[in-house]
């Protein structure tokens, strides 16, 4: 696909037709510019994931440029680093017995007012693995039958953060959010209809019986993962990926043991999913 200069001279060159774009033009080691600033919100919008390549920042231009887009939320699962607790660490090795993101999610849809976006620095890759796959959410709700969508408008589901974070933790009597969302949201920005559902956080739709609940939630997981909704994004080291968590979900493979992976993550606040 050809490339496209948009404001600020950020230059976009798409990967696939439905989702996640390559940017280049930009050096995020620097303070950006407004017109740059409004140039990737505008390809994060429409693409819904934007890359970086040869970006060595460092965690004060993470923070930098996650405050560009809006306020840094804290992690409500995991803690932060000592002296940044907005950044959480991305971390693999020969000792891990399970990876961050290894099961597809949008990130913390537990919470009452999930993430707006993330955006990972990744700093160590291994020689080979460690990709991490997108899917729109908007081509998996326009994919839809229209009898389909119109089942699904006005249901609801429960996002649980406890059986994700409880065996990472362990009993400290930490407590996580648990939260009811629509089936079907309405991107604040776009204006588009997605899917806010995924097998990670989602345990049930309150308005069915269980029976229906896990049957529907099963068909919608299977549809999300079609490869035809996906981008599938190669790091390489000081690679950045920046995704807009409203409308998509990921998955980190891990098909590299024991090799390490490692980086680091900070989350843009959102709103309310309506």
């Amino acid at each position: 696909m050809n490339a496209t200069c948009l404001e600020g001279g950020v230059i976009v060159r798409p990967v696939t037709a439905r989702i996640g774009a390559e940017i280049d033009g930009v050096d995020l080691t620097r303070p950006l510019a407004e017109p740059t600033l409004r140039g990737l919100r505008d390809a994060l919008l429409r693409h819904q994931v934007i890359f970086f390549r040869d970006q060595p920042i460092t965690h004060h231009d993470h923070l930098r440029l996650g405050r560009a887009f809006g306020t840094l939320a804290i992690h409500s699962g995991v803690p932060g680093l000592p002296d940044h607790p907005e950044i959480v660490a991305i971390q693999a090795d020969e000792n891990s017995r399970y990876v961050a993101g290894e099961n597809w999610h949008s990130d913390l849809s537990c919470n009452a007012e999930p993430p707006m976006g993330s955006i990972l620095a990744m700093k160590v890759v291994p020689d080979y693995g460690g990709d991490t796959c997108f899917a729109s959410m908007y081509a998996a709700y326009d994919a839809l039958s229209e009898p389909m969508r119109h089942f699904l408008d006005g249901l609801t589901a429960i996002h649980d953060g406890e059986h994700v974070y409880r065996p990472i933790v362990g009993p400290n009597g930490q407590t996580f959010p648990c939260s009811e969302h629509p089936v079907v949201r309405t991107h604040p920005e776009t204006g588009r209809r997605c899917l806010f559902v995924n097998p990670s956080y989602t345990t049930r739709i309150p308005q069915l019986s269980k029976l229906e609940s896990d049957a529907v939630l099963a068909m919608l997981y299977r549809h999300c993962m079609a490869a035809d909704f996906q981008v599938r994004f190669r790091w390489r080291p000081d690679s950045i990926a920046f995704w807009d968590n409203r409308c998509t979900q990921h998955q980190a493979i891990w098909d590299y043991f024991p090799q390490v992976r490692s980086g680091f993550r900070v989350t843009i606040a959102g709103d309310r999913p309506s």
